[in-house]
C-alpha cells in the first residue's frame, strides 16, 4: 500500500523503534512507517489502516508491537477473533499485560461475555496499571450489561475513580458509562446528574454525553448544513409547502450519528 512522502516512520514511538532494531534497517523502516499508518488512520478510516496491518504483519509478523498494532487494527474493524489472536501472539511475546483489558472485550465482541468477567477476576489485573483497571471495569461492566445483568453493572462502575473529583483520562469515559447503565436500569435522575458530570470531564468530545444529556432534557438540534434552498417558501395565496411538493428534505438525513462509546469499542448496543 502507498505510503505519503510525509511519513518518515521516525513518528513512531522510541520503544517501538527499539523493538524493531531487531531487524535489517530497510525493513525496519518499512515496517514503522506502516505503523505509522495505522496509528494515523484507525480512527478515521479504520478499514484502510487493517491493509497496512496486514502489510506490517507480512513484514515483521515475530515483533510485539506489530501484532498489537495488527490487533488494534482488527479491533477497530469489529474482527475480534482476529484481534485476540494478535493480542495473545504480542502479549506471549512481550511478556506484559497491559492488553488484558481489551483482549477481555474481545471475549465480548465474540458474544461471550462470561469470559470477560472470567478475566475481570484473574490473577493479572493485579498487575495492570490506574488507566488499565478503568478500562477492565468499563469491560466487566459491560459484560454485566450483556447478560442483562444491569444492577450488577451499576455496582461494578461504582468505584474510587468514579467518587473521585479529580479529573483524569478514563473519567468522562467511565461517568458515562455510569449514567447510561443508571439510564438503561430506569433511574433517569441520577442518569442526569452523571451525563452532566461526564461533559465537564470531557475536555476532548470523547463521549457524546453533551448530547445525550439535551436528548434528555427535550432539546432539539437543528441541521446547520440546511440552506435555505431547503426550507420551504410560504406564498402569500398558497398553503405551506411540503416536501412533497417539492420543497426538499426539510429535515435532513435523519440520521442522528451516536455512536457508543461506553467501554473503548464502539458498539450497537450499551
Amino acid at each position: 500500500m502507498p505510503i505519503p512522502e510525509d511519513v518518515t516512520g521516525e513518528e513512531i514511538d522510541k520503544d517501538v523503534r527499539q523493538e524493531l532494531q531487531s531487524l535489517p534497517k530497510g525493513l525496519a523502516d518499512d515496517v514503522a512507517k506502516n505503523l505509522v499508518m495505522i496509528a494515523r488512520l484507525i480512527d478515521e478510516d479504520p478499514e484502510q489502516a487493517y491493509g497496512y496491518a496486514k502489510v506490517a504483519l507480512r513484514l515483521a509478523s515475530r515483533v510485539a508491537a506489530v501484532r498489537e498494532a495488527a490487533g488494534f487494527a482488527a479491533y477497530a474493524n469489529q474482527k475480534y477473533g482476529e484481534a485476540l489472536a494478535e493480542f495473545r501472539a504480542a502479549r506471549r511475546m512481550s511478556g506484559g499485560v497491559e492488553l488484558w483489558p481489551v483482549m477481555a472485550d474481545c471475549e465480548r465482541g465474540l458474544g461471550r461475555p462470561e469470559k470477560a468477567l472470567d478475566m475481570a477476576g484473574a490473577p493479572e489485573t493485579h498487575k495492570l496499571d490506574k488507566a488499565e483497571q478503568v478500562e477492565m471495569r468499563l469491560v466487566a461492566a459491560g459484560a454485566r450489561r450483556d447478560m442483562g445483568q444491569l444492577d450488577a453493572a451499576i455496582v461494578t462502575l461504582q468505584s474510587p475513580e468514579l467518587a473521585s473529583s479529580a479529573v483524569q483520562p478514563w473519567t468522562a469515559r467511565l461517568r458515562y458509562a455510569y449514567a447510561d447503565a443508571l439510564l438503561a436500569a430506569g433511574r433517569e435522575d441520577e442518569a442526569r446528574e452523571w451525563f452532566a458530570k461526564a461533559v465537564e470531564s470531557d475536555k476532548d468530545g470523547s463521549t457524546d454525553a453533551s448530547d445525550r444529556l439535551a436528548e434528555m432534557d427535550g432539546v432539539e438540534f437543528v441541521d446547520a448544513l440546511v440552506t435555505d434552498d431547503d426550507v420551504p417558501v410560504e406564498h402569500e395565496d398558497d398553503e405551506p409547502r411540503t416536501p412533497t411538493d417539492g420543497g426538499g428534505d426539510i429535515d435532513g438525513d435523519g440520521d442522528g450519528g451516536r455512536g457508543d462509546v461506553v467501554d473503548g469499542r464502539e458498539r450497537d448496543e450499551d
